[in-house]
């Protein structure tokens, strides 16, 4: 049994238009980190409250989380939520990926 909670935090909270445009600056150069940042956006708006409240209203305190991203699972520990695992998405490098999943480890903490 599993849930699956879909939040509409494009681009890490800055909305799908926002996006594009970090999109244009990465095609000049930039990583995702510094596009967001020349936009004079926040790297990471998101918020997770919304989601453990839906765990909450499901009486789910506890779960097994999908992630790569450590801030996710400090906002639902914050929001009364138990992590019992943290099961790793793998994504293999490729030439396409590889700066983007490089900055996400550096820059973002992420764990691969």
């Amino acid at each position: 049994v599993g849930v699956l909670i879909y939040l509409r935090q494009e681009g890490r909270g800055i909305g799908l238009f926002k996006k594009i445009e970090a999109y244009a600056l990465q095609d000049g150069g930039l990583d995702t980190v510094e596009a967001n940042v020349e936009l004079g956006l926040p790297i990471d708006s998101r918020s997770y409250a919304v989601a453990a409240q839906i765990l909450h209203a499901l009486d789910i305190r506890s779960v097994r989380l999908l992630t790569n991203n450590p801030k996710k699972m400090e906002a639902l520990r914050k929001h009364g939520i138990q992590i019992v695992d943290r099961v790793p998405l793998h994504i293999p490098a490729n030439p396409v990926n590889d700066a983007y999943l490089t900055t996400k480890r550096k820059k973002l903490a992420h764990l691969f």
